[in-house]
């Protein structure tokens, strides 16, 4: 089996236990820590996948047939939502949106990781304050 395919495999077998966990908690603020470091590993795993196979492979990936291009049409989807239903906490806690915004829309989930991070942080400085 080769490094893609593994890692293909890992993100799949992942997937069930990280929902499950999200749907069974109780907790109304996610950690910070927990969103800061994928934001940050992922963001490590995009750099070394950059060095290796260059940035126009990204937009090699996503318009080279219809797959490519509907799983682009997904990203940008699933991004649009998750900002979507973020916005609204976010400026609840004071945040300027625009710049995380736009950080999403140029690497996605490592910005909206980012995002999240900050933002559980700044719920839990206000929840202790109450």
């Amino acid at each position: 089996m080769d490094i893609y395919t593994s890692l293909f495999l890992i993100g799949a077998i992942l997937i069930g236990p990280i929902m499950i966990s999200i749907i069974v908690r109780q907790q109304q603020i996610g950690s910070p820590a927990l969103a800061g470091v994928l934001s940050i590993a992922f963001g490590a795993f995009t750099v070394l996948t950059i060095a290796q196979e260059g940035i126009e492979q990204v937009i090699m990936n996503h318009s080279v047939n219809f797959w490519g291009t509907q799983v682009w049409y997904d990203l940008i989807i699933a991004a649009s939502i998750a900002l979507f239903f973020v916005a609204p906490r976010a400026r609840a806690v004071g945040m300027n949106l625009w710049p995380w915004a736009i950080f999403v829309a140029l690497s996605a989930s490592i910005g909206l990781l980012a995002m999240i991070a900050r933002l559980f942080w700044l719920e839990l400085q206000g929840e202790q304050k109450s």
